[in-house]
Parts: C-alpha cells; structure tokens; sequence
C-alpha cells in the first residue's frame, strides 16, 4: 500500500484555494477512483492520466487507486489537475520520490502522449498558492511567463510528463525532446485607443470625456448618427492613466481566467477597453457559464471602459445586470455549480441616438418618428440605470466653424491634466477604500466641505424640484470634487457644483 500527497489549486471567480491531491493505492481489485467533487471535465482525468502515463514510458499501477481532491466540501473544475493527479499516483507507486512534493504546486492538463497543455488562470492560481506560503510551482512550458509574473513564486516548467518526473528525481531516461504545446487560441490582438486629435469640434464633449477620465465617472453620449458620439468613447482609455501594481495584477488575473491575456507583454498596463456587440447575451456581458461562471465583459474592462454603443439596442435584461458592478464595483454571478465573485470597477460609456430614425435631436426636423416612438426608444434605458450615469450629454453635429478650426488637443496633453486630477483625488483619498471621486461615499465628500457646505445650495434646489434623487445629488457632489481637482482648488465652488449639475441633467450640449 501507498500514500502520497502534492497540491494543486482551486479557483472560484479569482479566489484561488490551495488543493490536496492525495492517491492511495492498495493491494486490491484494480480501479480508480477520484473523489472529492469534481466536475465532468476532472472526472475524465482518470483516463488522460492513465494514457499520459503509458504513453511516457512508465507501467500503470495495476491496484485500486484512489484519489482525493481535499477539502472535499469544494467543488473541483477543469483539466487543471491532471499533472498534480498524475504525480501523486506515481509517488504512491514509487516510481518517483514522495519528499517535497506536499509542499510543490501542479497545474496542468495531460495530453494522451503525455505532453502538457496549458491551462487557464495560472497567474491568479500561482499567486494564492505563493499567499498560502506554497512558493514551489509545476506549470507547462506553455504557461511559464505567466507563472513567472508573480512575485516570489520558484518556477518550473514542462514540455512532458516525463520531464515533471526527472523533474522530482524520477527515471532520466524518460524524457523525450518534443515540442511543447502552445495556447489553443492566442489572445485578441489589443487595439489602439486612438488620439483626440481625431476628434473635430465637440469641445463640450470633449471637456465631459476629460471630467469622466479624471473621476471615473460613468458617461452617456445622446446624438445623432456621425455627430462623433462613439469616435468619442472610444477614445477614453487614451487619456487614462496607466494602471498602479494592484491594479495590474488584479486586471491580468482577470484576463488570464478568460484567456485572453497573452503573458509575452508582461502585467497589462493600459486600462482595458471592452465594446460588446447589442445582441451581446447577459453571460457574454456579465458572466457566466455552466459549473463556476467565467468572467464577461464587464469583468474583462475592469479598471478600464466598457463602451455600449447604440446602448437602447441591448436587451433591457443586460443593462439592468448592470447596475450591481455600477454600485459595488465587483460582480457576484451564482450558478448551481457555485457562485463567483470577479472584480468590475469599470468606467460605463453608453451612446444613444435620441429616436429610432437618430435625428430627432435640435428641432428635429428630419425626424419621421412618432412622439411615442420617442418615449419607448429612449426608455429601454431604465431609470435606475440613468440614475447612476454622472454625466449625460446631448452631443449635436460638427458644425462648418468647428471643422475648419481643425483638431483640438491630442490625447496626451489632456492625459496629463488627467493625471494631474487623479494624483490630487488620490492624496484625498488616502487612506480609505476607494481610488477615484467616482467611489467615494457622498457623506464623507460632504464633510469634507465643513464651513463650504453652502456650495450646495444649488444641489438642495434640484432636489426640491425633483430634478435630482439622492443618489444623483451624491453623484453630482463627485463630479463636483474632479472638477475642482482639475481646477487646482482644494474644495469645489458653487460655480463647480452648478456645472456638475448641468452635466448629469443633459444640460450641456457638445
């Protein structure tokens, strides 16, 4: 009889658990068993080890096998276990040496030659083990440079597992020069923001763009067709700053479970930018999937955008599963396989056209579309929703004037004023929880004023006529606190206020 234990790791959402992988083997009638719920995906690991074993030199222990993924209580996914699965049997059987491996992480998938695929959410799964205290590391040779990119972590990589053996002191002789295997689909190629300069006129417009990358504010753009409402939104992540260490690992851990991070580039850097597509299901955009949810769209532009163009297009459903990430800054998706919890402190750009047609804006001359129509275009965006979009702006067409004054500012000159708003919103900050205006607690900004909290004047009057809610006079008192720190003031002004206000109630025009 034998016994022998190594580890590997559990993700839920982007919390990684560390995992006993313990094989006993016995005297007995042969089988194999693996226990300790597992999902469809890891149950058939019983036939890619037993194949990748065969097929790398080494004879199958003909006794009762049976292997135990602990603790038990939680549940297990993916093909992620096949290699810490495999070493654990061959320890039992002594095939190769049982010291040290309790204490050496496994992750990786088994082909039937033996070779080893690599797996998605390594990054993330390397860094909970190193938080565990667990710093020794067995990925595919695939999978290294990610692996590599957390602090601390001792590790190594394989083509085979035949060289995992020779790895741990086992048969030399075994290793063969094969070629390892690459990721099955290469990440999306990342796209250029673009410049500012593109734009044409809009000074409105692009004064609401600037307030928004400065805060973190949330932005809807309300136009006609070719008024620049989506050249606009897209260039946001332009003129964001670059993302801070934290920020970097929490956004890559993210991409890395979705896999679409490619580890060749390092910790991705620039704020992420997602645009999904007006037929985009609620999984596609929130998260989900069978077993333990994937991350969607809205977890992918963590710290970044997420642009919805053409925003009454999308099926209310999906916009209304946005308001929990708007509020709280994470996403908590529950399947019957287990709930998720991912990360989705996003900044939202919606644009719309005013009426189906897309010219009722102005006087609407060309509009052939009923009053009616009007109303229930517009109305696909819920209320509760428009109630957490700071600032909204009515973007009209490029004028003769503006086009011939040619571009306005590139992207860089206004990153830096940028940067210069978010530095001084981060002394601020320091401290508490929160990173931007956009989500600190409008009680705590409030205080802030002590002796200038007559500046509020002007958001008391809105509520009283109804023009504001209370979440809207929170959120007006944010915008408030950027404008003034792109300004250079310490607190903001009524004149801040007053403009914050315009902003969110469509006011301003570009």
């Amino acid at each position: 009889m034998g016994v022998a234990t190594t580890l590997a790791v559990s993700l839920v959402g982007l919390a990684g658990h560390v995992v006993e992988v313990q094989a006993h083997l016995a005297a007995s009638v042969p089988g194999f068993t693996l226990v300790g719920l597992p999902d469809t995906a890891l149950s058939e690991s019983r036939d890619r080890v037993k194949a990748a074993v065969t097929s790398t030199g080494l004879c199958w222990p003909v006794k009762k096998i049976t292997v135990n993924l602990s603790p038990a209580s939680l549940r297990k996914q993916g093909s992620g276990y096949d290699l810490a699965v495999a070493v654990a049997i061959l320890a039992g059987a002594g095939e190769i040496p049982s010291s040290g491996l309790e204490r050496t992480i496994h992750l990786g998938e088994l082909g039937l030659d033996g070779r080893l695929q690599p797996v998605r959410g390594v990054l993330p799964a390397v860094a909970a083990a190193v938080a565990a205290g667990y710093r020794d590391v067995v990925v595919a040779a695939g999978d290294v440079d990610e692996a590599r990119l957390v602090p601390g972590a001792r590790v190594s990589g394989a083509a085979s597992l035949g060289e995992v053996v020779a790895l741990h002191g086992g048969p030399a002789d075994l290793v063969r020069d094969v070629e390892p295997v690459l990721r099955l689909r290469p990440p999306r190629a990342p796209r250029g923001a673009g410049d500012l300069a593109d734009v044409l006129g809009q000074e409105h417009a692009r004064s609401a763009l600037e307030i928004a990358a400065a805060g973190g504010h949330h932005l809807l753009l309300v136009g006609p067709p070719g008024a620049g409402k989506t050249m606009l939104g897209a260039r946001l992540p332009g003129i964001l700053p670059d993302l801070t260490d934290r920020e970097a690992v929490e956004v890559t851990a993210v991409h890395s479970i979705a896999g679409t991070f490619d580890p060749g580039h390092g910790l991705i850097r620039r704020p992420p930018y997602e645009d999904p597509h007006h037929t985009a299901t609620a999984p596609a955009v929130v998260g989900g999937g069978s077993g333990v949810p994937r991350p969607g769209a809205a977890s992918r532009a963590h710290r970044g955008v997420l642009m919805l163009d053409e925003a009454p297009e999308f099926n209310a459903r999906v916009l209304d599963t946005l308001r929990q990430p708007i509020e709280h800054g994470e996403l908590v998706i529950h399947r019957s396989g287990g709930a998720a919890r991912y990360p989705a402190r996003f900044q939202m750009v919606l644009t719309a056209n005013p009426c189906p047609c897309g010219h009722g804006s102005g006087k609407g001359i060309g509009c052939t579309c009923s009053a009616h129509a009007r109303r229930r275009y517009f109305a696909r965006l819920s209320g509760p929703l428009l109630d957490r979009v700071d600032l909204q702006l009515t973007v009209n067409p490029v004028t003769r004037e503006a086009r011939a004054a040619g571009p306005g500012e590139p992207s860089a000159v206004v990153a830096a004023r940028v940067v210069g708003a978010r530095e001084a919103a981060r002394a601020r900050l320091a401290g508490t929880q929160w990173v931007t205006n956009a989500e600190a607690s409008g009680g705590w900004l409030r205080d802030l004023l002590g002796a200038r909290a007559d500046v509020l004047r002007v958001i008391d009057d809105a509520l009283e006529k109804g023009t504001l809610s209370l979440r809207g006079a929170d959120r007006v008192l944010r915008v408030a606190w950027t404008l003034a720190d792109l300004g250079g003031r310490d607190v903001p002004t009524v004149d801040d206020v007053g403009r914050a206000v315009g902003l969110r109630t469509r006011e301003h025009h570009g």
